[in-house]
């Protein structure tokens, strides 16, 4: 084993056993998100939104805390992404080797009824094509070991949340004082305890994956340059995505000529987007049966 593999294996390893200890972090016993929403100074209690985004951001904020104190104790410093549109979301940096880098992005989204789970990986220009540049990247890509997701995923609850709903909790107030029942033209609703408010998200599952196990071929939003992620929870925990018995080396190089490798296809001439075409334009079509297809 070089010493590559070792790093990777033992950085891997530590990052899924946390990823299994973060549901009981940021859960309830019944499964609910820990989180209830935002206290002003007088003790009010503002429910959030389900919408993604609002929800991904302080799914962050949540559990950065637990990331700081992981890094610590295997040996890490973290690099949050100096911009909101770099990549990856944080880099964790070896404090014996300062070359040993990885990059991890966070992903967050909600079970879909279907079973499958969609997100993007990161871009397939900029960057990923000059992996030598730090352009809109912490640093160039070549210089990270491996490339992880750390998944988040979770049930919305079937609440409405078109208007935050403002609580006064008993708990939390003075037994001397009366809890504030209008914010301005607002009610407020009074609650006997924090658990009375309904989690806008529960019942939680965390996965750790290397990206290029877990990629799809197809893009995963619009035009946008990302690479797609489309898996079942069960394909994402065994890493069980489209190149994951063809090789990294694989990957890269589908990605790196996405939509712009070109072949003849009956008689015309098509850009390549799919691993099919693309093996067979490499003339590799001994290895079409390591693509994993999905049911």
């Amino acid at each position: 084993m070089t010493k590559k593999e070792k790093y990777k294996r033992d950085f891997k390893k530590a990052l899924d056993i946390f990823a299994g200890k973060l549901q009981k972090y940021v859960s309830t016993e019944d499964g609910d998100w820990a989180i209830k929403g935002f206290i002003d100074v007088y003790r009010n209690v503002y429910t959030i939104s389900s919408d993604t985004k609002i929800v991904s951001k302080i799914l962050e904020i949540h559990i950065f805390p637990q990331l700081i104190q992981f890094a610590e104790e295997v040996g890490y410093k973290i690099i949050p992404a100096e911009q909101q549109n770099y990549y990856p979301d944080l880099t964790f940096v070896s404090k014996d080797d300062e070359s040993v880098k990885f990059a991890v992005d966070l992903k967050t989204t909600y079970r879909k009824k279907n079973g499958i789970t969609s997100f993007t990986l990161g871009s397939h220009g900029g960057y990923f094509k000059e992996r030598d540049k730090q352009k809109n990247i912490q640093f160039p890509y070549n210089q990270y070991l491996g490339h992880y997701c750390l998944g988040i995923i979770y049930t919305r609850t079937d609440i409405d949340v078109s208007e935050a709903e403002i609580y006064a909790v008993q708990e939390l107030q003075d037994t001397d004082e009366s809890p504030n029942h209008r914010v301005g033209k607002s009610a407020v609703s009074l609650v006997e305890n924090l658990k009375s408010i309904t989690s806008v998200i529960k019942d939680f599952d965390f996965f750790v994956a290397e990206k290029w196990k877990i990629a799809s071929d197809k893009q995963g939003s619009g035009n946008t340059a990302n690479i797609g992620c489309n898996l079942s929870l069960k394909d994402l925990y065994g890493e069980n995505g489209i190149f994951s018995q063809l090789g990294e080396t694989w990957f890269d190089e589908y990605w790196v000529n996405f939509g712009s490798a070109t072949m003849l296809k009956n008689g015309k001439t098509v850009k390549i987007t799919n691993l099919r075409d693309f093996l067979e334009f490499k003339g590799r079509t001994d290895l079409l049966d390591k693509i994993v297809k999905k049911d």
